[in-house]
């Protein structure tokens, strides 16, 4: 198991997306645990002011969503927002989305954007997931048939997942990256997920 580390420079660093209204819980095992594997983790906004989350948390993104470039990252992680289903203020996130994807460089959504990447069409020809299946066919999108009843889905890049799966969808993102793999990978969900004693003896001794 990795243990704490300072920032690998040679590593790209993981964006983390935030606006108002995100889900504070959705995102904390990913970038706590990506953080302790040696990424930088940076905070990306529309703008450079202060957001709000559901929990009241006032963060200040530590970019702008026009500095983010693919090239330049690890990953795009983009947290459930009601501001998602909302209007139409967070569709630039889905856009850059588009183009991290296009690139070749992975991008994670859970909750309220999956429905807003369905919207912008990334979901039509992956595999996928979200809360429940009506919820991303209420956008009209046309990915239906590829939506699968699991708690996270990782196809072509794009990790997805459902509001109730924040353990699962940090799983997925780890294998993505390598940072975890094989029972070590398995270990650390059991942990989390399942509160099994036994997978914290496997992680100690992967950590040795």
């Amino acid at each position: 198991m990795t243990r704490d580390s300072d920032r690998d420079p040679a590593r790209k660093p993981v964006y983390l997306a935030v606006y108002d209204t995100l889900a504070d819980w959705e995102t904390g095992h990913t970038t706590a645990y990506l953080a302790r594997a040696g990424y930088e983790i940076r905070t990306v906004g529309l703008s450079g002011d202060s957001v709000r989350s559901v929990g009241g948390l006032r963060i200040r993104p530590d970019v702008t969503l026009d500095d983010v470039r693919p090239e330049d990252a690890a990953l795009l992680i983009l947290p459930g927002a009601d501001l998602w289903d909302t209007g139409d203020e967070l569709v630039p996130f889905a856009r850059t989305a588009r183009e991290f994807l296009a690139a070749g460089v992975p991008v994670a959504a859970i909750c309220g954007a999956t429905a807003g990447l369905a919207r912008e069409g990334l979901l039509d020809d992956r595999a996928h997931t979200a809360a429940v299946s009506f919820y991303l066919a209420a956008t009209g999108y046309r990915g239906g048939e590829r939506y699968v009843d699991a708690d996270a889905v990782t196809d072509g890049g794009l990790v997805t997942a459902g509001p109730t799966e924040p353990v699962a969808f940090a799983r997925e993102v780890f294998a993505l990256l390598g940072v975890y793999e094989g029972e070590v990978l398995d270990a650390w969900y059991r942990l989390f997920h399942d509160s099994d004693a036994q997978a914290y003896d496997i992680l100690e001794a992967a950590g040795q």
